[in-house]
């Protein structure tokens, strides 16, 4: 049996221990980077395919002859052309609750720097400012307590219930959104455009759907707080990125916390690319990427592979 991973270095690196899933077959192809016309190629002859963000279409999948199994180190299908895989009988699986503890920290950490001002105060400590104030403190950026504060999830999966429990011990306030655009959804849900006016944070943790797909864009930005901290670590696409800036430039919202963007890398260009306030933090979409989880999702894509071998159907999706 032959295996091809076809964007490895999303997830490799010296730290892990690829054994568990190379193990599984008797070739196992490890490829950095995969352009969308090299996947055929490299899956011509192979049995099982490995992917993270690679996508994979009708056309490769049709044409991929001897493929037997997709396994995603991600849960997120979007780039699979599931229609396809059913019709050639091809299984696909992904990986579920293996980063969670990875991006509930990255929330925190953005939060914490956004609602302490720790870019700023860093930045005034190195211009020479702290060594030069009339007092022993500095009091020039705002600084707030979490457990002060009000924190709205969208999207309450794995992740959100995560969210909320470490904001909880926080002393923070949960709100929980229901379905934007359906009204309140259960006894510990609210509607989404109360959650808007009412949280302190907004913290997006739901998936990329036609129904979410620019969620947050200017009139959501003017139902906020002017205090509202807004956090993405879910998909880019969730929030339009320049009523966003627009948003932080006028102040209509205070600051927010940005993994993701639409286009990823963003070679396209993108607003919040462009601007430099202190009122955002922006990371390279690594929420979900400490080395803990990427072993997670080794493992798990192991097991997965291990019980498709075995005839069984763990984490399929096809």
């Amino acid at each position: 049996m032959k295996a091809a991973f076809l964007d490895f270095a999303t997830v490799a690196s010296a730290e892990l221990d690829v054994s568990p899933l190379s193990n599984l077959t008797g070739t196992f192809d490890a490829y950095d980077c995969t352009a969308a016309d090299e996947v055929a190629a490299r899956i011509a002859d192979c049995e099982f395919a490995y992917i993270n963000k690679v996508r994979m279409t009708r056309e490769v999948i049709e044409g991929a002859k001897r493929l037997r199994f997709i396994g995603l180190t991600a849960t997120g299908v979007d780039n699979v052309a599931l229609d396809a895989a059913k019709e050639r009988g091809v299984a696909v699986a992904n990986i579920r609750a293996y980063c969670t503890n990875s991006v509930v920290e990255h929330v925190f950490a953005m939060l914490l720097s956004l609602s302490r001002s720790i870019g700023p105060y860093r930045d005034s400590v190195r211009r020479g400012d702290w060594a030069t104030a009339a007092n022993f403190c500095m009091l020039d950026h705002p600084i707030r307590e979490l457990s002060a504060m009000s924190i709205g999830i969208v999207g309450y999966g794995e992740l959100g219930q995560a969210v909320a429990g470490v904001a909880r011990a926080f002393g923070m306030r949960v709100l929980v959104s229901g379905r934007p655009g359906a009204g309140a959804a259960g006894v510990d849900r609210i509607a989404f455009e109360t959650l808007l006016e009412t949280s302190d944070v907004v913290s997006l943790h739901c998936p990329l759907t036609e129904e979410t797909r620019g969620l947050i864009g200017a009139p959501e930005f003017g139902r906020m707080k002017r205090n509202a901290i807004l956090i993405n670590t879910a998909r880019g696409a969730l929030v339009d990125s320049a009523a966003l800036v627009d948003a932080l430039e006028n102040e209509t919202i205070a600051a927010a916390g940005i993994d993701v963007l639409p286009q990823e890398p963003p070679v396209g260009g993108d607003p919040l690319l462009d601007y430099d306030g202190d009122n955002l933090l922006m990371t390279p979409h690594i929420a979900w990427a400490t080395v803990e989880a990427r072993q997670n999702a080794i493992n798990e894509t192991a097991a997965n592979v291990a019980a498709f071998l075995a005839g069984g159907d763990r984490n399929r999706i096809v």
